[in-house]
């Protein structure tokens, strides 16, 4: 059980706000709002499970796509009352610090230990797959303490997902515009999380019990299987070769590209003539780039027209 974080405001007024509105919606309200919902009916049936042919008591624990990255190990907790993100798969994912924005608010575990997230970021996760795909911009508390978990999504991501869960199925299951989407929970990764997640609080008191005070190594084994892996585009790409400078215009010494060193000589000259003859593909300056005929491709900032504009 976590609680806390900003997710029900970030200071003592904001909070107690939400309480008077909360007592003052009456039921007929409530009754209202859920009526003007026209959502698809979402239902599980004994057929669906899946896993085990034995009862289990496994955590869901999902993969998806965070920020671009497929990350494993994501554990849906509607017992949480923020969504976590740990700042090792943070750190993984190459985020960096300069989009965290501060947090006031601490988080509560359930023994009442307290935990100072890093700071909030936000981020688009995406479930599901082609028309039946649902992406959704949330708040992440990064937070620097081992887990077993790269991510725990909680309340926040159930409410803007319109998701609902099964932990008998194994499942959880969300509308979108084109219709019902499932996604199926692993079973394996449930149970690897839960033994390293036991093993670990063995491992932190029995070092307590040997030293008196609670052991100060921090992190985590790295979790292979699990950790975020970028979709798409390699990270940080270096040159495998030494790079030669050639001047593609004669007598420009500010007009230059680079080739590999270790190029033969007639594959060299042939390399540089190619350059040289093609020296219209190069823009030196902003004025150089002439733009793309819109029929190849067009950019569409998708925006009301009747939103008022604010400076």
């Amino acid at each position: 059980m976590i609680t806390g974080g900003p997710t029900g405001g970030d200071s003592h007024r904001v909070r107690k706000s939400q309480i008077r509105e909360a007592h003052d919606m009456s039921l007929k309200e409530v009754i209202e709002v859920e009526a003007m919902e026209d959502a698809p009916l979402i239902q599980f049936g004994k057929a669906e499970r899946s896993g085990p042919r034995t009862s289990h008591n496994d955590a869901l624990v999902i993969t998806a796509v965070l920020a671009n990255y497929e990350v494993g190990r994501i554990f849906i907790d509607s017992g949480s009352s923020a969504d976590i993100l740990f700042g090792e798969a943070c750190d993984q994912m190459q985020l960096g610090d300069v989009f965290l924005e501060k947090v006031n608010t601490s988080l509560y575990g359930f023994a009442g230990e307290v935990v100072h997230p890093r700071g909030m970021i936000s981020l688009p996760l995406t479930m599901g797959a082609g028309t039946t795909r649902k992406t959704c911009v949330l708040k992440f508390l990064v937070v620097d303490v081992p887990s077993a978990y790269n991510v725990i999504l909680g309340r926040p991501t159930l409410t803007a997902f319109q998701a609902v869960i099964s932990i008998y199925h194994m499942k959880t299951k969300f509308s979108t515009p084109g219709g019902i989407r499932e996604v199926q929970g692993d079973h394996l990764q449930a149970r690897k999380c839960y033994v390293e997640v036991v093993h670990k609080g063995q491992k932190r008191n029995l070092d307590e019990d040997h030293q008196g005070v609670p052991s100060s190594k921090k992190g985590k084994e790295v979790i292979s299987e699990g950790a975020p892996k970028e979709m798409g585009t390699p990270a940080k790409v270096q040159p495998a070769e030494e790079l030669l400078n050639i001047e593609v215009i004669l007598e420009s010494p500010d007009k230059t590209t680079q080739i590999d060193s270790h190029l033969g000589g007639k594959t060299k000259e042939e390399v540089i003539s190619c350059l040289r003859r093609n020296v219209d593909i190069f823009a030196w300056a902003p004025q150089d780039l002439e733009g793309i005929d819109p029929k190849v491709i067009t950019h569409h900032l998708n925006i009301d027209p009747g939103v008022k504009l604010v400076k």
